[in-house]
């Protein structure tokens, strides 16, 4: 029988982000391999896919991560080159000497940074892509506006991210799996005591995703389009900069 840790909401928010992507960092992707079981590299292909047609030369990878998203983008897109930010530095570390292992390093910089500071000049970049990231966004419409800045004219955001399913069905078995099976396996295997019990909390808080169009049609975005993915598990949100 699984026995989920029993952690309080307020517990959770008030653990220190940053801290806790560190301490997850070293099992992260085998845990999001094994969870997903195997569907997550599928949904960043897909990612990956919709902005082929754009061609992008200059990319930023928001909440990079170990740069997953990132690499995928070098092998299938080939742009110039692509900045990966995160707050995690030891994520950061571990997507590194991934880079390094495929000889990335000098189409792949990965630094520290966030969405609602970005580090950069204004159209600075074709293309921004964030998987995965923007429901740990402290500040969802204020990053926004600051992605919209950082692109060029006719550039492109693409966001993959968890979302509630449309169908009761899906909903209810989604729910059980995120709010029992996740924390227990999650935890257990990354020595952390509750960190997956954050990331499903942060899933179920989450806006829907007709409330994130709504936001990132506020932030001065057009052309906003959904693709639910797995039955509507997951949502990628793609729109431009006019």
């Amino acid at each position: 029988m699984i026995e989920t840790v029993k952690v309080k909401k307020e517990q959770i928010y008030k653990t220190d982000i940053r801290g806790m992507f560190d301490g997850i960092a070293s099992h992260y992707d085998f845990i999001n391999n094994l969870l997903s079981f195997g569907t997550d590299k599928y949904w960043r292909k897909t990612t990956i896919k919709i902005l082929k047609k754009k061609n992008p030369v200059f990319i930023l990878d928001i909440a990079t991560g170990t740069a997953e998203l990132a690499i995928m983008a070098a092998k299938v897109l080939k742009p110039q080159k692509i900045v990966g930010i995160d707050i995690s530095n030891d994520m950061l570390e571990i997507g590194r000497q991934k880079v390094k292992r495929q000889n990335f390093s000098s189409l792949i910089e990965l630094r520290s940074g966030n969405a609602i500071s970005l580090p950069f000049d204004d159209n600075s970049f074709d293309a921004v892509t964030i998987g995965f990231g923007i429901r740990n966004f402290t500040d969802l419409s204020a990053s926004l506006k600051e992605i919209k800045r950082v692109l060029r004219t006719n550039g492109v955001v693409s966001i993959l991210e968890f979302s509630k399913p449309e169908s009761n069905f899906v909903k209810k078995i989604f729910n059980l799996y995120a709010s029992h099976f996740v924390p227990f396996v999650g935890n257990k295997i990354s020595n952390h005591k509750y960190a997956y019990n954050y990331l499903n909390q942060s899933i179920d808080d989450f806006p829907s995703f007709k409330e994130v169009s709504e936001k990132i049609h506020n932030a001065g975005f057009v052309n906003i389009k959904n693709k639910p993915l797995t039955f509507g598990i997951t949502n990628i949100y793609t729109a431009e900069k006019k």
